[in-house]
């Protein structure tokens, strides 16, 4: 049967215009994979036979954005499309780089020495799909399979080691057998990959459908080069009655917990999936056994100590850093199940972090043992309850919501200073304790009976 996608205007104005002039070109890659799956592509990559240089000249508007490697990208109003020309790489030396590239007038060629076969397919209206490695049958089989020899394609990238298991987490698809073990060989050489490269392939695993496969990571010994720590969870027993699975284990069933559709956007995703995963990294070093009990005392400040080394190192952004920290520092953080107690935990929490812990709490309770399950995830029901009534009724939980603010103590006589701070300190305390009184005319009566 033949196979047929249907290209965006643009990309199909790109490719005509390049078949036009007399060259070869093709939609490629990652665009043609997740067509044939129904999904739709994030971006079009094209891949021709016509130089760099050519390419320029059949454009009005291009950018030299890797030329060097053959790579134009070509402006059609405010949206760009790489193209590049086919290429064959050069040996490599340092498991990313090629020393030198050398243009192919032969797509089979370029086609070659991309990383697995359900990326290695092209499409073009006039030639159709060419598929010369497999790769629509391995989407078929759900397979994630290197092109050629697996040992070559993870010497000349060691990234291509974890993106084999992430395509595989974010497919839901099994890595053939003769790639995983190249994978699980060449593991050490992706200490070679920068941080920024780990961190954004162990980023798209985790927001995956299958974080879980973070185990699969460990297995591989992945884990013991990219983020040993996890290495150490996985060692690490739990013989509670509150616990079924040691650290590790039970991570990852926190992580499978938290869906997608339980959160309101990808950046939220990302923040849960990174705090479940780094909730418990402390558990290690601060482990006790007392009459065969296993506890934990402090797991949740070493938690976050060690998250953030942890985070820094993957170099990620300071906004990330510190949710995920207050997250994981706060997850075993459980006020009383009460109006009171649910308003000073939000204040302390912050308005926008408490919704985000409730979740990484639930999400926690649930890759426990069945020990007071039902108990407690009712007691996260309660406060999810309460919380929300909160939020619906507009109960001042911070400074910012307070009725009054520096300016009216000034006007009232007070001078700048720790002294008006602490006043307006006192009467949000006040207003948590009771959100009736959270009134201009209410706390203006208490600054100036404070002030005779």
């Amino acid at each position: 049967m033949e196979i047929k996608i249907k290209l965006p205007e643009k990309v199909k104005f790109i490719i005509d215009t390049i078949e036009n002039a007399g060259f070869e070109a093709f939609a490629v890659g990652g665009c043609v994979r997740d067509s044939l799956l129904g999904r739709e592509p994030n971006d079009w990559d094209i891949t021709t036979s016509a130089r760099p240089e050519q390419v320029k000249k059949l454009f009005r508007r291009t950018v030299d954005t890797g030329i060097q490697h053959g790579t134009v990208t070509v402006m059609l109003k405010e949206e760009g499309f790489e193209v590049t020309t086919y290429r064959i790489d050069g040996e490599y030396e340092d498991s990313r780089h090629p020393k030198s590239v050398t243009f192919t007038p032969v797509l089979r060629e370029d086609l070659a020495r991309r990383d697995f076969t359900i990326n290695a397919m092209a499409y073009s209206e006039s030639r159709g799909l060419v598929d010369e490695f497999g790769g629509a049958q391995d989407l078929e089989l759900r397979v994630i399979r290197a092109v050629g020899m697996p040992e070559n394609r993870f010497e000349e990238d060691a990234l291509r080691i974890l993106r084999a298991f992430r395509f595989a987490a974010q497919l839901g698809f099994s890595i053939d057998g003769a790639t995983k073990k190249a994978a699980e060989d060449l593991a050490p050489t992706l200490s070679k990959i920068s941080a920024e490269r780990i961190n954004t392939e162990l980023t798209k695993l985790l927001v995956s459908d299958h974080p879980e496969n973070v185990i699969e990571l460990y297995e591989a010994g992945i884990t013991k080069v990219i983020l040993p720590e996890f290495d150490k969870c996985m060692e690490t027993e739990q013989n509670n009655p509150h616990h079924c699975y040691n650290v590790g284990v039970h991570t990852a069933h926190a992580l499978k917990n938290l869906t997608a559709d339980q959160t309101s956007d990808a950046a939220e995703l990302r923040i849960l999936r990174w705090a479940l995963l780094l909730h418990d990294f402390g558990k290690p070093a601060v482990k006790t056994t007392v009459d065969g009990i296993d506890h934990f005392y402090g797991h949740a400040a070493e938690s976050e100590k060690l998250a953030e080394a942890i985070l820094r190192r993957l170099k990620n952004d300071n906004h990330t850093i510190d949710v995920v920290k207050k997250l994981i520092y706060f997850h075993d953080y459980r006020p009383a199940e009460t109006k009171k107690s649910v308003r000073k935990a939000v204040n302390k929490i912050g308005e926008d972090l408490f919704p985000l812990l409730l979740k990484v709490q639930r999400a926690d309770v649930k890759a426990q043992s069945d020990f007071q399950r039902e108990e407690k995830l009712k007691r996260e029901d309660c406060l999810e309850e309460i919380y929300r009534g909160i939020i619906e009724r507009k109960e001042c939980v911070s400074l910012k919501t307070l009725a009054i603010n520096g300016g009216d103590l000034i006007a009232a006589g007070m001078k700048p200073g720790k002294e008006l701070g602490e006043t307006l300190k006192r009467l949000l305390d006040d207003v948590l304790e009771d959100p009736s009184c959270n009134t201009k005319e209410i706390l203006m009566e208490k600054v100036l009976k404070g002030l005779d």
